[in-house]
This record gives C-alpha cells, sequence and structure tokens, in this order.
C-alpha cells in the first residue's frame, strides 16, 4: 500500500466511524472563531467556551474588543492560561480588524498569517470551517496521527507536516479529515496509552504493527 493509498482508506475508515465531523469551538462568526483559537493554546476547547462566552458578555463585538484595555481582557480570559500574552494577541489582532478591514476577517491565507497572533493553524482552520475552502490544521492531534498512522515519516514541524499531507489528502478532505484526526485522537489515539486494539485503523497504522511487533518478540 503506498501512502497515498493509506491516506485514502484512512479518510474513507475514519469518515464511517466519525461521520460528523466539526470544531468543537463555539462560535458564530469568523472573528470569534480567531479569538477562541488563540484562547485555545494550551487550554482545552470545553474551557475556551466557557471564557468565550463570558468576554462576548462584555466585548461583543470586533470594535469593542479593539477599544478594549489587555489588561480588561486578561482579566477575563486569564483561566485559558497565558492570559497576558493572549489578551495582547487578541487586542493587537482586533484592533488591526477594525481599523484595515472594517471588522472583517479576510478569507485568504496570506493576508490571515499577517495578523498579530495568527499562526498557520489559526489561518487554516478559518479558512476550512468559515470560508469552506481546503485546509489543512497541524494541531497536535494531526501532528501525532499523521506520524502513528506513517502518513508522514518522523515529521513534528507543523509547516513541514501540512506541506506533506498536501501531498496525500485530496483537498475536497483535508478539513475534515483534521476534524476526525481530533476525535480520534481524543477518543481512541491518545498521546498516552492509545487503545490500539479497539482502532479502526490498526491493521494499517505503523505504531500498531511496531506494538505488534514487540509484543511477539517479548
Amino acid at each position: 500500500m503506498t501512502v497515498q493509498e493509506k491516506a485514502l482508506e484512512v479518510i474513507r475508515r475514519l469518515k464511517a466511524v466519525y461521520p460528523a465531523a466539526q470544531c468543537t469551538l463555539d462560535y458564530e462568526n469568523a472573528w470569534q472563531l480567531l479569538v477562541s483559537v488563540r484562547l485555545a493554546a494550551q487550554c482545552t476547547d470545553k474551557r475556551v467556551n466557557i471564557v468565550m462566552q463570558d468576554l462576548l458578555k462584555e466585548f461583543p463585538d470586533v470594535e469593542a474588543l479593539a477599544a478594549a484595555d489587555p489588561t480588561d481582557i486578561e482579566a477575563i480570559v486569564r483561566p485559558c492560561g497565558l492570559g497576558h500574552s493572549k489578551a495582547r494577541d487578541i487586542s493587537a489582532c482586533m484592533k488591526v480588524l477594525h481599523a484595515q478591514y472594517h471588522d472583517r476577517v479576510p478569507d485568504d491565507l496570506n493576508t490571515l498569517l499577517t495578523l498579530p497572533g495568527v499562526g498557520r493553524k489559526s489561518a487554516n482552520l478559518i479558512m476550512g470551517d468559515v470560508y469552506g475552502k481546503p485546509a489543512i490544521v497541524t494541531d497536535t492531534h494531526c501532528i501525532r496521527l499523521s506520524n502513528r498512522i506513517g502518513l508522514v515519516d518522523n515529521i513534528k514541524e507543523p509547516a513541514k507536516v501540512e506541506r506533506a499531507l498536501w501531498k496525500i489528502i485530496p483537498p475536497e478532505e483535508s478539513n475534515d479529515f483534521c476534524h476526525r484526526l481530533v476525535d480520534h485522537g481524543r477518543a481512541v489515539c491518545m498521546a498516552r496509552n492509545p487503545e490500539c486494539r479497539k482502532c479502526c485503523l490498526a491493521d494499517i497504522c505503523r505504531f500498531a504493527e511496531s506494538q505488534r511487533d514487540s509484543i511477539q518478540e517479548s
């Protein structure tokens, strides 16, 4: 099985197990997702969704956040961790959106990457989930599972993983594929003690195969 064939088979199987692929961050529009993704760094989506409710009560739109003192933003987002840097980035990003883009989040990847605090993960999530364009979000689940399964070969840098996956993942499948990797990474293929015995990919997964080999040798 070539890596391209494996990728298509992984997509097929994950579709069957996780038919409803979607982002677990709550949002109503692009700027809310942009803020949520920044808050999600080293924080659970569940906590981010709670904190976002409090943030939106105080600052309901881009203009309000752009005008807010970063310390007031920090006071609300502190439960997500890294409150000072996250508040600083959110404030700077909203100021740019308000001043240069009339409160609208750009629908171009390269333009998104110029916004304060916006990296490739955030930009690709916006492109895929909000604007419905092909996007590969290389978060920790995507990187871990892609390496374990054998879709990439010991590549840990997000940008390099993204480039490698673009070569084997059909563009129309890319966004949902990444969401399904997150679902599978949380339910089965955890960072520690992955449950290979209940994995739908076990017979084609490089990591599961190595585990079987080690058991046989012991």
